[in-house]
């Protein structure tokens, strides 16, 4: 059986990924990346995030072909958020399910390494406003 992978770069906020109602495994694991509301020291409201689309999402789903084999998991979905995230929302979501959780921990550290380095998506600032004076 192949392990299933799905990948979708959205504008929608991002939901619950994987069932964890999986009796071939041992570990359903979510790694969210939430938009932090600094960035360099300064206070921000959110994220621009832009990416070539098509090719974002062959690469992010080759990656994650790459690293099963690897760290042989059952089942990946990634969801990338794309447009403006706002402060204290999720822009990325890594589901990953995996017979035991050494697997599924190391797939998604690896993951997200790759994903910075190879995938072209961009993001930058949106700073908060400056009081009128």
């Amino acid at each position: 059986m192949h392990p299933r992978v799905a990948v979708e770069i959205t504008e929608a906020p991002i939901v619950a990924q994987l069932s964890a109602n999986r009796s071939d495994c041992g570990a359903v694991l979510e790694f969210r990346g939430v938009v932090r509301a600094e960035e360099n020291g300064q206070q921000i409201e959110g994220l621009f995030y832009e990416a070539y689309q098509p090719m974002a999402q062959r690469q992010i789903e080759q990656i994650a072909r790459e690293l099963l084999d690897q760290f042989p998991c059952r089942a990946v979905s990634v969801t990338h958020r794309i447009g403006f995230v706002p402060a204290g929302e999720p822009s990325i979501a890594v589901c990953v399910a995996a017979p035991h959780r050494q697997e599924a921990i190391s797939f998604i550290a690896e993951f997200m390494n790759r994903l910075k380095r190879d995938v072209p998506i961009w993001k930058r600032t949106s700073a908060l406003s400056e009081p009128a004076s």
